[in-house]
């Protein structure tokens, strides 16, 4: 079976020779991130891809996922600072986070903490006002707030499975013929019988995105409603500690391999080079690693969304493949040399 390669687009990928190198190269998948594409830029996205004859195009939806809305600049928030928090659309600043989609704020307990991003800011809920509906907290771990970056709190909060914006691009993907869904932050199966109501086309290809400790609870139901699944790594490492990750990866790996159905993993796989030409010898292991653990595919993300050279990671990741098929045919790996 073919080990699938699954681009993440942005504005490194948004280009004509660099989606012709892709198709050169064999990428499978070509994934639109709605977590990071405007409303008013989605069908121009994938007009544009369509132009360029790209056919296996993925909506990725933001999902039960809780977002800071829009800054006008990169803020540092130092630790004691107090700040407000809002549900809005508004931009946030250093006196007032605003979050979207809307949830029930008052509903975050005293004392609870909040992960902003993967850049160490976190905050704990001090005081509620609920007259004028804001959360008072002090920042306990200095960090940088930033534009449309996850927000996780420790406790759990109820939000719906899709977004409207998410619904609004699921339509307007359906109209355009795209058949590949990718569904963020899948906590239950349940979640995945709204998802399919909404699609209505039995033709569709749903992957279940696993990034909740809900969500491995739940893993068994999961996989009964999906055609593939995708271990988020990043998002994971909030729910489950960044030593367990391993784990949990070979756990969902196995469980998959024994439903047959396939299993794509993303997050970290060529993070150093996003900056730079060459991986790390640890980035190299971990890509070999996570194949022979038999998975089926391989996302990159923010390395051909906003890295400096896409082109470049792909071809690494296909010697990278390369390398690995041929270990499988050999008795032992000093036979390469």
């Amino acid at each position: 079976m073919k080990i699938k390669i699954i681009c993440t687009l942005g504005p490194s990928s948004y280009k004509k020779d660099v989606l012709d190198q892709f198709k050169k190269q064999g990428v499978d998948i070509f994934r639109i991130n709605l977590s990071h594409t405007p409303k008013n830029q989605i069908l121009k996205k994938i007009n544009f891809l369509k132009k360029n004859n790209i056919k296996n195009i993925c909506i990725d939806t933001e999902g039960a996922q809780i977002r800071t809305t829009k800054v006008k600049k990169l803020l540092l928030l130092k630790k004691n600072k107090l700040i407000k928090i809002f549900i809005n659309n508004k931009i946030s600043d250093n006196k007032k986070i605003n979050l979207y989609p809307p949830f029930d704020l008052m509903s975050v307990k005293l004392n609870s903490k909040i992960n902003f991003g993967f850049d160490s800011l976190v905050l704990k809920i001090k005081k509620k006002n609920i007259k004028k509906k804001y959360l008072l907290a002090k920042v306990i771990e200095s960090g940088y707030l930033d534009s449309n970056k996850g927000v996780h709190f420790n406790q759990n909060i109820n939000l719906p499975p899709v977004t409207h914006k998410d619904r609004f691009a699921i339509n307007l993907a359906i109209s355009n013929g795209i058949k590949i869904f990718a569904i963020s932050f899948v906590n239950k199966s349940q979640d995945l019988d709204l998802v399919k109501k909404i699609i209505s086309n039995n033709k569709s290809f749903i992957i279940s995105k696993i990034e909740t400790r809900s969500a491995l609870i739940d893993l068994n139901n999961i996989i009964n409603k999906s055609d593939a699944l995708l271990i988020d790594r990043g998002d994971l490492s909030r729910y489950v500690p960044i030593e367990e990750i391993p784990w949990a990866q070979d756990k969902i790996v196995k469980i998959a391999k024994k439903k047959e159905i396939p299993v794509y993993v993303a997050t970290n796989l060529l993070e150093s080079m996003i900056k730079n030409n060459q991986p790390t010898r640890a980035e190299s292991h971990d890509i070999f690693s996570t194949l022979k653990q038999g998975v089926n595919g391989l996302v990159l993300a923010a390395e051909t969304a906003i890295g400096i050279n896409p082109v470049n990671c792909v071809n690494f990741l296909k010697r990278s493949i390369s390398v690995f098929r041929k270990f499988k045919t050999l008795n032992y790996i000093s036979e390469i040399y």
